[in-house]
């Protein structure tokens, strides 16, 4: 097994040892967050940004994530459930006849099973999917100069992930906090032969978010005001010939979310990302990005 595969391996099983060993707070209390709740808010966001992003990305119309989410469980209190996804990401170019070029369908099915005690604050999910990336168009990967075909060229790849996910209650902030970490595999048979060494096929997720609550009635119909999430990937295969510690490895992202009391399903985030592109065949560009936009929240109480 590649030296890369062990190192994952080890830090991933110290990092699941001292989140099981915290001492959690506020075991005894009932937010009804059931395995509904905590799979769809650790599912992909909908949203769609204004056209003012900041930084190195072409200048967009609008980025958009449609990523609706279809529930398969026995009954509302199972602990198995899955969760069917048919998400597309949409990217409209500030260009002449404002193209679309070459959106991301991800099709996937994820399986959730609630660990412990489902009436507790505190407990844990764990996770599988299954998914598919590819970009719709069958043309040559490369163009006869040998650049990437950016346009027209093919982008498929299929992947599975595995994690878990750690729900907590913070007294003292009165808030819904989710630490979610998994890996993410690509075996070499499932992509297309031009993305080996080029597109990370093993990688390491890292999640956290909190939902601020907006009052104290947890029985209310309500959806938190603000929330925060920090997500971070590190890519562990060999690609582009890159050390082990490079720091072209890491993509990193932090999303600040607002719900106004005025509006009933949306609200605005402002989110800073760094990384990889993750649109598809654009994968080889490198991102420095802050954007303003419109997102979903699905999180109620």
């Amino acid at each position: 097994m590649n030296k890369y595969y062990y190192n994952l391996l080890l830090i991933f099983l110290i990092f699941t040892n001292i989140t099981y060993s915290q001492h959690l707070k506020g075991d005894t209390l009932n937010l009804g967050l059931d395995l509904t709740k905590i799979a769809l808010v650790n599912q992909s966001d909908s949203y769609v940004t204004f056209p003012s992003d900041i930084g190195n990305i072409a200048p967009l119309m609008f980025e958009a994530n449609i990523s609706p989410s279809f529930i398969i469980r026995e009954r509302k209190d199972a602990r198995l459930m899955g969760v069917l996804t048919s998400q597309i990401i949409i990217r409209m170019y500030n260009e002449n006849s404002y193209p679309v070029r070459t959106p991301s369908y991800i099709p996937q099915i994820t399986f959730y099973y609630l660990v412990g005690d489902k009436t507790l604050a505190n407990h844990t999910t764990l996770f599988g999917r299954i998914a598919h990336h590819s970009n719709g168009q069958n043309n040559d990967f490369y163009n006869e100069d040998g650049t990437i075909n950016l346009l027209s060229g093919n982008f498929a790849t299929n992947y599975f992930e595995l994690g878990f996910i750690q729900t907590s209650f913070s007294e003292a902030h009165n808030a819904i906090k989710f630490f979610k970490s998994s890996i993410e595999m690509h075996p070499k048979s499932w992509m297309l032969s031009e993305l080996h060494g080029k597109y990370s096929g093993f990688r390491w997720h890292n999640t956290f978010s909190a939902f601020k609550l907006p009052i104290s009635d947890l029985k209310s119909d309500k959806r938190p005001n603000i929330s925060l999430k920090v997500e971070t990937t590190w890519m562990f295969d060999a690609i582009n010939n890159w050390d082990t510690f490079n720091l072209d490895r890491l993509n990193v992202s932090l999303t600040f979310y607002y719900h106004p009391t005025f509006l009933e399903d949306i609200g605005f985030f402002v989110q800073f990302y760094h990384g990889m592109d993750y649109y598809n065949i654009y994968f080889q560009n490198k991102l420095d990005v802050i954007r303003f936009g419109l997102m979903t929240e699905i999180l109620r109480f």
